[in-house]
């Protein structure tokens, strides 16, 4: 091992030691609960290993902090997604409702949607959502949202760029 993985490993080895504890206890207080914030800890700690530099990190707890407020965020818009589908198959009679498998498949699924439409920006999210969801036509869009019609044709082929490029 070189000097330098070295010198890596020891940084990553005291930013988790250091602080996963303090992270835990403080995820542990927003979800009250403490196996989700030993996940979202956990879940927080890989993402920024996965994506900076630790030793240009000057202020661990309030990165840390920053970061694991993302992930619950996304933790609870993930937890109202599984419940409005859940409270859905509720009221499905017993022979319609789909299999465990299934349902998992179709959470996960649930899942990716939810996270390729966020990534989009919030008007052309909308411009498509009314589209998709509510069957306007895009003349019906454009009057809507006060823009032209072209506005939102151009928000539309953003939208299926975007669906064709998130799926591959």
């Amino acid at each position: 091992m070189s000097a330098t993985e070295n010198a890596l490993n020891h940084e990553i080895s005291t930013l988790y030691s250091n602080h996963h504890g303090w992270l835990q206890g403080w995820l542990c207080k927003k979800l009250g609960n403490a196996f989700d914030a030993a996940d979202l800890a956990q879940d927080t700690f890989t993402r920024i290993l996965s994506s900076r530099d630790i030793s240009a990190i000057k202020e661990p707890r309030a990165y840390l902090t920053t970061v694991a407020k993302g992930l619950v965020i996304n933790w609870y818009q993930r937890q109202a997604l599984e419940r409005a589908y859940l409270d859905a198959l509720a009221l499905l009679p017993e022979p319609q409702a789909p299999s465990a498998e299934q349902r998992y498949i179709i959470l996960e699924t649930l899942h990716e949607i939810d996270a390729m439409l966020d990534a989009l920006p919030s008007k052309v999210r909308r411009v498509f959502l009314l589209s998709q969801i509510e069957g306007l036509k895009y003349e019906e869009i454009a009057v809507q949202i006060d823009a032209s019609l072209i506005t939102v044709k151009r928000y539309m082929k953003q939208a299926f760029l975007h669906c064709l490029a998130f799926h591959e």
